[in-house]
């Protein structure tokens, strides 16, 4: 009998933000994969390193940090082949995706190779969006309002055009196209209505507007603008981690 392959969103970065099924099949799973750098460690593992076990056996998913693309293709398929030899064993396999496997997620295209030859579940986890609207206090779209996420790595055109298209926008992947990205949006008068975010749950998180964001940004960032109906803040004050606002009831500029 083969093992069964789990995709387990662990979250931003809060090992707190886990559900309690992907803890549980996490603690149980005799495999643990994740991806990891070519250098340095592997960020999904460092969110549930208080909960991996010394007896399961790990397996790290080597997927080089480059500006130039890589042979994504061939680094799955060998990590496909690995995974698959344990589940042909009877090892049951648990993939970390940071966020949500199927937001954005790499445990995708293990998916798309696996899935097909072996049991999976996907538990789903907190996503970067949804911990990022939950820490700057300010709801990311209601009503009829329509959301759009953008990658950064778009050229300004067609990030203009789906901005022009909604009224609720999470920008990600925004990185080394920061700059950019903001000049385009100060070209768009949207500056005022932005919020930005970096390492959002972690203790070295920052959320503050993005008028007072620098000229630089991490991989772990992104930027949630707000145009719609609703009076929503758009006069977005400073709020390091642990921060509180003088009007702690609710979120400046929110209707009660």
């Amino acid at each position: 009998m083969s093992g069964t392959l789990y995709g387990l969103g662990v979250g931003p970065g809060d090992p707190e933000l886990m559900t309690l099924k992907a803890d549980r099949l996490l603690r149980a799973a005799p495999v643990v994969a994740y991806p990891a750098p070519d250098t340095g460690s592997s960020f999904a593992r460092r969110i549930v390193a208080a909960t991996i076990r010394e007896a399961q056996i790990e397996v790290p998913i080597v997927v080089p940090m480059r500006v130039e693309r890589f042979p994504a293709r061939r680094i799955y398929d060998e990590a496909a082949h690995t995974l698959a030899g344990h589940l042909q064993d009877g090892r049951d396999v648990a993939v970390l995706c940071e966020g949500d496997p199927f937001f954005y997620g790499s445990f995708m295209y293990l998916y798309e190779r696996l899935a097909g030859r072996f049991p999976c579940e996907i538990v789903p986890g907190v996503s970067s969006m949804m911990a990022s609207a939950a820490a700057l206090r300010r709801p990311l779209a209601a009503r009829n309002d329509a959301l759009c996420v953008i990658p950064g790595p778009l050229d300004d055109a067609e990030i203009a055009s789906r901005i022009d298209m909604a009224e609720a926008v999470a920008i990600i992947k925004i990185g080394r196209h920061f700059s950019r990205i903001v000049a385009l949006l100060e070209k768009m008068n949207l500056v005022s209505r932005a919020g930005y975010l970096e390492r959002v749950s972690l203790p070295e998180e920052r959320i503050l507007p993005l008028s007072q964001a620098g000229d630089r940004a991490p991989y772990f960032s992104m930027i949630l603008i707000y145009k719609g109906a609703e009076n929503w803040v758009t006069d977005l004050p400073l709020m390091p981690r642990g921060a509180t606002r003088a009007d702690d009831a609710a979120p400046v500029g929110l209707h009660e």
